[in-house]
């Protein structure tokens, strides 16, 4: 139903990905691959549904009703088996924005706060911006997939100053998803150290080859566990720059917290087009996300045969979720500026670079593999290219 391989031209459209590559890699005469937005336009649903919206002709003050909050009520139980209550879903402009929000509601100046590199870069910046200190519990690659090291994370989380740990689910860069067993020890963990969750799941509407998420705060445990739980309609259904994602927040005391926090910062509402687009992508996106998914699984496979044939040196971390691939380029024995180099004066490329996301993402690239075929086609080439 859908026509994943139709190319649509972005320049000029204000596109982070595509128009400020120059403010990035200081050249525009690349291809754009980094930034985590896809190539493909939205579900034709939501198209519809904001076009109808725009031609209403008014656009006034505006928030989530409770409408808003049972139709993401029906996408958790449906796509992850997860019952909420619809008190318990509030609404943030941003991931990011209510990662900083977090910190500011739960945690105090100097206080520590556990992440998991390599992970999303927001996270060391949200922290560090807000003057909190960083515990880092290094994720170990084994065998091409991503492991927890589960006593360097008590040793973590047993500090006296960790307040906060927050848990990339699905894991970006890596695309790991977690096990229940694995999710599990991590909520007995915290419990026992009084250290709440934060998790971000932004990327777990995007599963691949059969892989099942679990949300962490929908697992069973005998004891209340404070979590925070991040969603959004933003990377499935391509609608980023539409700034609109909700919070699941089980626990009344700690919800309340955090709204008190928001309404300082003077944040108290989504944009109009922010609560048109969640409702219709949650509503009525799901196959067109089935298809999506099945199109991203032929690109992930395509990755790892092309490079298999033509620059074996480059290993191919298989995602389990996102569009998103981690490279492990530690073969080739070249340091980041010179891969850097290479990559954007010989082959025209760019990518992101795995020390953004911390010390144990040296050596690696993340690329987004959320584009037509042939734009992938043309990016395998540039990157042998740039290295061969």
């Amino acid at each position: 139903m859908y026509n994943f391989d139709k190319i649509i031209d972005r320049k000029n459209s204000k596109s982070v990905k595509w128009d400020f590559t120059k403010d990035v890699f200081g050249t525009d005469d690349v291809l754009p691959m980094w930034v985590a937005d896809m190539d493909f336009p939205a579900p034709e649903e939501v198209i519809k549904a904001m076009k109808e919206r725009v031609e209403h002709g008014i656009f006034g003050y505006t928030k989530p009703t409770k409408l808003t909050a049972e139709i993401i009520q029906n996408w958790l139980a449906r796509r992850h088996n997860w019952k909420i209550q619809a008190k318990e879903v509030t609404y943030s402009p941003g991931i990011v924005t209510a990662l900083g929000t977090a910190i500011l509601a739960y945690t105090e100046r100097g206080d520590h706060i556990v992440i998991q590199p390599p992970v999303y870069h927001p996270f060391f910046e949200m922290v560090k911006k807000n003057d909190r200190q960083l515990l880092y519990n290094n994720l170990s690659l084994h065998n091409g997939r991503y492991e927890i090291n589960f006593d360097d994370l008590e040793n973590k989380l047993a500090d006296e100053r960790a307040k906060l740990f927050i848990l990339c689910s699905p894991h970006n860069p890596s695309g790991r998803v977690w096990s229940k067993e694995e999710l599990t020890k991590i909520i007995t963990l915290c419990v026992k150290h009084n250290v709440i969750i934060v998790s971000d799941e932004i990327h777990s509407d995007i599963l691949l080859f059969d892989n099942h998420h679990t949300p962490i705060a929908s697992i069973p445990y005998e004891h209340e566990v404070k979590i925070i739980t991040c969603i959004a309609p933003s990377k499935t259904f391509n609608i980023a720059g539409l700034q609109a994602s909700a919070l699941i927040i089980q626990n009344d005391s700690l919800r309340r917290r955090f709204v008190e926090v928001q309404r300082s910062q003077g944040l108290t509402s989504l944009n109009i087009f922010a609560v048109t687009a969640m409702e219709a992508a949650y509503q009525y996106g799901g196959n067109w996300l089935d298809e999506l998914i099945t199109y991203l699984e032929q690109n992930v496979l395509f990755v790892k045969s092309y490079l298999e044939k033509h620059f074996p040196e480059i290993k191919v971390i298989i995602p389990e979720a996102s569009y998103l691939i981690w490279l492990d380029i530690r073969e080739l024995g070249i340091n980041d500026e010179e891969v850097r180099k290479l990559l954007l004066r010989k082959g025209k490329l760019a990518l992101e670079s795995g020390s953004k996301y911390g010390e144990p993402g040296e050596g690696f690239l993340r690329i987004n593999v959320g584009c037509p075929k042939s734009t992938l086609e043309e990016g395998m080439k540039r990157l042998v290219s740039a290295f061969s």
